[in-house]
């Protein structure tokens, strides 16, 4: 099983529709056997994909051609033995949605409370945590 990793920026000037977005990203996971997590700060996109290497490599080819993404780092790639960021098709936290960053902070704790690596546990829970009103 395969593990990818990565942050995007928004492209300005495009509207992102999270909801439709999370609506064609868990049709789409759910038939190639993905899971994963994204979180959208309204500026980033910070995502893991899991499952079979084939399948996760076709999404982040699909993730790399979408005009609504620009700037896309991958982080990391990694083999795993088991789905760390549960079974879900695709799990979600808007910024947003949270209402403020302890609530966001605490989602984002439960939700890679599993995640054996360290450094990606660090990553998202680093990322849930950035002061967005500086």
């Amino acid at each position: 099983m395969l593990q990818y990793c990565y942050i995007s920026s928004a492209r300005p000037g495009q509207p992102v529709d999270v909801d439709e977005i999370l609506a064609t990203s868990r049709r789409n996971n759910q038939q190639a056997g993905l899971s994963g997590l994204l979180i959208f700060d309204g500026r980033r996109f910070l995502q893991v994909l899991e499952g079979e290497g084939a399948a996760v490599r076709s999404t982040v080819e699909r993730i790399q051609a979408d005009p609504r993404h620009r700037a896309i780092v991958k982080l990391s790639e990694r083999r795993i033995e088991a789905r760390e960021f549960g079974d879900w098709a695709m799990a979600c936290n808007r910024v947003a949605d949270a209402g403020d960053s302890r609530n966001l902070a605490s989602t984002v704790d439960a939700l890679t409370e599993g995640v054996a690596d360290a450094n990606t546990r660090a990553l998202f829970r680093s990322f849930a945590r950035i002061d967005r009103a500086a």
